[in-house]
């Protein structure tokens, strides 16, 4: 079942955000993900708190996701991102939804 990566990010240190980008783009598809939308482009419709930035990615499935995040391969990115931010990182399956 397809999985959807929904990453809410505030950036307080922006000294990763480059490398991050450019290093994370490839290993994620190498996984089997893809970017749907990365943004700072966001309308706060209900709520108190709205992330800098926010970036959705689809992966053919859980496996894939987690493989992903956990790999060693993403490690020191994850780290500089820990140092550099504060994120929320969702994982949810694509389910079929009935009126």
């Amino acid at each position: 079942m397809k999985h959807l990566m929904i990453v809410e990010t505030n950036i307080t240190n922006p000294s990763w955000v480059e490398e991050y980008l450019v290093k994370v783009t490839p290993l994620l598809s190498k996984f089997g993900g893809k970017y749907i939308t990365r943004t700072s482009n966001i309308e706060l419709l209900e709520g108190d708190n709205k992330p800098q930035y926010t970036l959705v990615a689809e992966f053919s499935s859980k496996e894939n996701a987690l493989d992903f995040y956990q790999s060693s391969d993403y490690a020191p990115y994850k780290d500089s991102r820990k140092n550099g931010s504060s994120s929320n990182f969702l994982l949810l399956p694509i389910e079929n939804a009935t009126a």
